[in-house]
């Protein structure tokens, strides 16, 4: 059995969720059950579905995990691109926070491209 503890996208995405959490601290309190609730679900995903995936059998289940954490990358780089068309992501913050999806998004696509080549 997998451990996605041992997974280093798994280990940078649970840092991405930290991150979240702290700038979307920093949000409009109107956005408590808007944006900020849909940002950190969609942060929260990435590594959840990892780990899930890390569970199931086979390589193809897993790889229909990777593909939902990548959606949830993506959807997250959308709500961020959102609040910060808004003004609510500081630009030091947002650089920060792009480059480390970026990383995740990157991570994500190479353990998928490495288990479609094993199956």
């Amino acid at each position: 059995m997998r451990n996605f503890r041992n997974y280093n996208v798994w280990v940078g995405s649970m840092d991405l969720v930290k991150i979240v959490y702290q700038i979307t601290s920093e949000f409009p309190p109107s956005e408590k059950f808007g944006l900020i609730s849909q940002v950190r679900r969609s942060a929260i995903s990435i590594p959840s579905n990892i780990a899930e995936g890390t569970s199931r059998r086979s390589e193809r289940e897993f790889l229909r995990f990777l593909e939902i954490s990548i959606g949830s990358a993506f959807e997250l780089e959308t709500q961020l691109l959102v609040a910060e068309g808004l003004g609510y992501l500081k630009k030091e913050n947002s650089n920060m926070i792009f480059n480390h999806l970026g990383i995740v998004q990157k991570q994500l696509n190479s353990l998928q491209v490495k288990i479609l080549h094993n199956i």
